[in-house]
Order: C-alpha cells, then sequence, then structure tokens
C-alpha cells in the first residue's frame, strides 16, 4: 500500500493525514462499481459506443524493402532510424500508396506518423513543384512535428515541405507555399491560405487528416468540411489516430470511398508497456500535497502533468515553483513563439516538468519522457489513452499515475472497463517501474 500523507499544520502541530484509502476498503467500494458496469450498465460519464466497427485488411509486408518503396525513400526510411515496419506500416503504407482511402488505427507511439508519411512521400512526383499532398492536425505543434518527420524521411526525395500553421508570419506562408510539395498544417491557417489562393489545391491528390477524432470532432468539424469543398471530389483520404469513435464512421461515409479500415479494438489500445496506477487522495484540495510527496520518492528524467483547465495548469505551476522545482506549462491561449520556446525548452531537458492542457495529449514524442500524471482525469476516454500514450513510445517503458478523489471512482472504474484495462493502486515500489 502507498504512503503518501497531507502534511498540514493544524491547531500548532504538524499533522498527517493519509491521503490513501487501505487496500480492503478500496476493493470492496471498487469492485462494486466494477461488478455494476459489467452487468451492462450504461456509464454516465461518457457516452457510449453503440457500433462496432471491425477491419476490413489484414495484408501484411513485413519489410520496407517488400513494399515497392522508391530508393530515394527507403534511404529516408534507414536514414530515419527504421529498421522493421511497426504493425500499422506493415499494414497500412502500401494501401495508402496505391491510393486507397485508408481509415488507420494504432496505438499510441507506433509510428502512425511515419505511417502515412511514406505513404505520402511515395505519391509525390518531385519533379512537379505543386502542393500534391495535405496533412492536417489539431494543434500547431503537433503540425511542426508531422512537418518534421515528413522533412527527414524524404531526406533524398529534394522536395519542399512547409508547415503551414497560426502565429506564423502570412508573408512566410505566401512564400513557402509556391513550391511547396507536401505542406502540414493547421485547419484554420491552411483554409485562410486556400481563400486568399495561396495555397493551389489543383494538384492535391491525398489528404490526410492526422488525430481524426479530434479533427472531426465538433470544435474541428466544419472546417474540415469546408476544406473537402475545396479540394477535388477524387482526392485520396487518409485518416489517423489511436482512438477511432464509432461516430467518426458516420462521419465519414460522408467523404470516403469504399474505405480500408485497418482498426485495434478498444481492449487492445493501451500499451503493454504502460504501467497504469492511481493514487487516492479522497478530496481535491489534498492533490498538491500527494504530488509533492510523490516527487520526494520518484526521480524521472521527464514527467507530463496533465490538468483539464489552464487555470488549473498555471496554478500548478506557480505552486510547484514556490516549492524550486524548475517547471513549464503550456495551454492554448499562449502565443505561439512562446509555446515553440516552451516545447524546445523541455525536449532538451533544461525543463523536466511540463504542465499542460490536452493540447499536448495527442501525438507529441519526447523520448525521455517515462511519466504521465493525470492530475485530473480527461473529460472524455480518448484523451485518457492519449495521455498516457506521451510516455512509452515505441517500445519503451512508461508509467501514469492518476490523483483521483472519492467522486473520480466511477470515472476510473468506467475508463477501466472501456479499455479492458487494470489501474492499479500504486505501490510502494513505484521506482521499480521506472
Amino acid at each position: 500500500m502507498s504512503k503518501y500523507y497531507d502534511n498540514r499544520k493544524m491547531g500548532g502541530e504538524r499533522r498527517y493525514r493519509r491521503v490513501v484509502t487501505p487496500r480492503k476498503q478500496q476493493s470492496s467500494r471498487f469492485n462494486q462499481s466494477r461488478s455494476t458496469r459489467r452487468e451492462g450498465q450504461s456509464s454516465k460519464y461518457y457516452p457510449e459506443e453503440n457500433e462496432v466497427v471491425e477491419s476490413n485488411y489484414d495484408q501484411l509486408h513485413e519489410s520496407f524493402d517488400l513494399m515497392g518503396l522508391k530508393d530515394d525513400v527507403l534511404h529516408g526510411i534507414v536514414s530515419h532510424g527504421f529498421e522493421y515496419p511497426s504493425k500499422i506500416q506493415q499494414k497500412a503504407i502500401v494501401p495508402i500508396v496505391k491510393g486507397r482511402d485508408v481509415i488507420a488505427q494504432a496505438q499510441s507511439g507506433t509510428g502512425k506518423t511515419a505511417t502515412f508519411s511514406i505513404g505520402a512521400l511515395e505519391r509525390i512526383d518531385p519533379k512537379l513543384n505543386k502542393t500534391q499532398a495535405l496533412i492536417l492536425s489539431p494543434t500547431r505543434e503537433l503540425a511542426q512535428q508531422t512537418a518534421e518527420v515528413v522533412e527527414d524521411l524524404g531526406e533524398f526525395l529534394k522536395i519542399n515541405v512547409h508547415c503551414c500553421i497560426g502565429g506564423v508570419p502570412i508573408e512566410v506562408d505566401m512564400k513557402k507555399l509556391r513550391n511547396a510539395h507536401i505542406v502540414v498544417g493547421t485547419p484554420g491557417r491552411v483554409i485562410h491560405m486556400m481563400e486568399e489562393h495561396v495555397l493551389k489545391t489543383k494538384d492535391i491528390k491525398t489528404f490526410i487528416l492526422d488525430e481524426a477524432d479530434e479533427m472531426l470532432s465538433r470544435g474541428f468539424k466544419e472546417k474540415i468540411y469546408e476544406i473537402f469543398q475545396i479540394l477535388n471530389s477524387n482526392v485520396q483520404v487518409v485518416l489517423s489516430s489511436a482512438t477511432m469513435p464509432s461516430s467518426v464512421y458516420k462521419v465519414t461515409s460522408k467523404f470516403m470511398r469504399d474505405p480500408i479500415k485497418i482498426l485495434v479494438k478498444k481492449e487492445e489500445l493501451t500499451l503493454e508497456g504502460i504501467k497504469q496506477f492511481y493514487v487516492d487522495v479522497e478530496n481535491e484540495s489534498w492533490k498538491f500535497q500527494t504530488l509533492l510527496d510523490l516527487y520526494k520518492v520518484i526521480n524521472v528524467t521527464q514527467t507530463v502533468i496533465f490538468c483539464n483547465t489552464k487555470e488549473v495548469v498555471e496554478e500548478l505551476k506557480y505552486k510547484l515553483n514556490e516549492e524550486d522545482y524548475t517547471v513549464s506549462s503550456i495551454h492554448g491561449e499562449m502565443e505561439q513563439e512562446q509555446r515553440n520556446v516552451i516545447m524546445k525548452e523541455f525536449r532538451s531537458g533544461s525543463s523536466r516538468i511540463l504542465i499542460t492542457t490536452d493540447l499536448l495529449a495527442r501525438g507529441i514524442d519526447v523520448e525521455q519522457i517515462s511519466l504521465v500524471i493525470n492530475y485530473d482525469l480527461p473529460t472524455n476516454r480518448e484523451n485518457y489513452i492519449h495521455r498516457i500514450g506521451r510516455g512509452g513510445r515505441f517500445g519503451r517503458k512508461g508509467v501514469s499515475i492518476n490523483l483521483i478523489t472519492r467522486y473520480d471512482l466511477e470515472v476510473l472504474r468506467d475508463l477501466e472497463n472501456f479499455y479492458d484495462t487494470e489501474i492499479e493502486e500504486m505501490p510502494k515500489n513505484i521506482l521499480d517501474y521506472l
């Protein structure tokens, strides 16, 4: 049983309050919620998935050499450090290369970005200095990261890749888009460049939505529809994400033609290399002291802490700075230049703790992350998988720790049920998992 305490001076003396309920009490309380949900009762915390959509494609190509790729593309793959294709790469690259519409789902950290990047690069004609592939991402940070992957993999093709995102001077886009073979961007800036007739769409033959479930959510859906209205009617469409709610398929039926579906059952979405734990702090006000107690025990290279609002992000950063921790924070309302600096500092290791909202839950890859802490449980199931997937990427070992109150117990068990996984009480020997 974990031993974490809330230290407070009350009435002139220091008192210790245990913030982890004894295992016996927890097991009876938690097991009751488990049994209730497994009898088929609907979740009252997250919307139910009523429709089961299954894969319709199982062909494998177990070597990059067997995929019929150009020598220059293969050279880029090897130079990028890939030796053997991951499971999603074995299945999805060839259909993308052949021009099929593809829905590609795979666990976080298994090479989805490289999958659609290789597919897009193979379809590019380097001699045609026109935009031929458009890749959309939900955040600027993810778009920048994706553009870097495409550039690295396409190093020997002699093509131009441009990252088209907000926060960058319009003049830069207007210059770079003139001869960009592949454009990676966020919806708002991409639409603006299309409307200004700076981003030409005549020769775009591949359209890729990264983090597709997020891109087709209510926040982006209208913008994505608007882009589809501008693109050629015969454009190839590729969707990629770790999570694909059934609601996504209803939307895709409007603009995809007989898509190949490469899907993962929800109970297989959690990565084997990520150990999931919880600490029951009982009350919201005891979370911070519990976090401090955690940091007295653990010593990891870098940590990402997820909160649900920017207000909590900033408050937590202030408190940790007061305790002499080197902390960075990032959320969507920051200027792009500031966000770039923060991410650069975190990647370099000069900042060891990054506190963020779900802005960074999807796709961001920092090799040194071995610990993810959910200061707040996410507001939807999909983001739970994306959050914990920031650690344990590409087979590396990772740990996620959820700080929960008494009101979060049912939510935690709902996540367990949905993903058919075990989120255990954090053990004494937590260091053995890091």
